[in-house]
């Protein structure tokens, strides 16, 4: 069986300060249990690319459409509006050679400095959490929910950060995690992506 080709996609991680004590939260939501990719994980906003964030990027480069189709994910998923300008590029991924669905996907942290309201759709997500990633490992680890490797790698990535100006700080210096590190489909320069 030959490989198949991975799907460019876009992810958007949500990440703000709780309300109630002095820690990062960031949302998950839970897919329905019906869906073949990642049925009933906890993941990030998220999706395929398609031909119509192109089209709205007014780019043949992937980079600008992975910005629209974060905004218009986050919006279809979460109800939340986000606009490009949040969005932080932090990693790209993609997921293994022999399994039957391959994505390559950016990761974008998208900090919140004002509140917002979730709501999902009760097809594709059927509900919400927003979280510590400290509690969401130990959730994980505890086998209360199932995190996918790149969601939970996230989480260990944003965990030593108390607060949003610091995690910003430490995430706009351009340290993109790549996964596998010498993926092919990773190629910032010319898909338009700042180095």
């Amino acid at each position: 069986m030959s490989d198949i080709e991975p799907v460019p996609a876009a992810t958007v991680v949500l990440v703000r300060q709780s309300p109630e004590v002095a820690e990062l939260e960031v949302l998950l939501l839970q897919r329905n249990s019906r869906l073949v990719f990642h049925g009933g994980h906890w993941v990030f906003p998220g999706g395929r690319i398609d031909q119509k964030d192109f089209k709205n990027s007014g780019s043949e480069l992937e980079y600008p459409a992975a910005l629209k189709a974060a905004v218009r994910e986050t919006k279809e998923e979460a109800g939340i509006e986000i606009d490009e300008s949040q969005l932080i590029h932090t990693a790209h991924w993609t997921t293994p050679p022999k399994l039957p669905r391959r994505f390559c996907t950016w990761f974008f942290i998208c900090p919140l400095f004002e509140s917002v309201s979730v709501s999902v759709d009760n097809d594709e997500i059927l509900d919400h959490r927003w979280i510590s990633p400290s509690n969401a490992i130990a959730d994980a680890e505890a086998e209360e929910w199932v995190l996918p490797r790149p969601t939970l790698t996230t989480l260990s990535d944003i965990v030593s950060h108390k607060n949003l100006d610091d995690l910003v700080a430490a995430v706009t210096v351009g340290n993109i995690r790549v996964f596998p590190k010498d993926s092919q489909y990773y190629r910032p320069a010319e898909m338009g992506c700042p180095e």
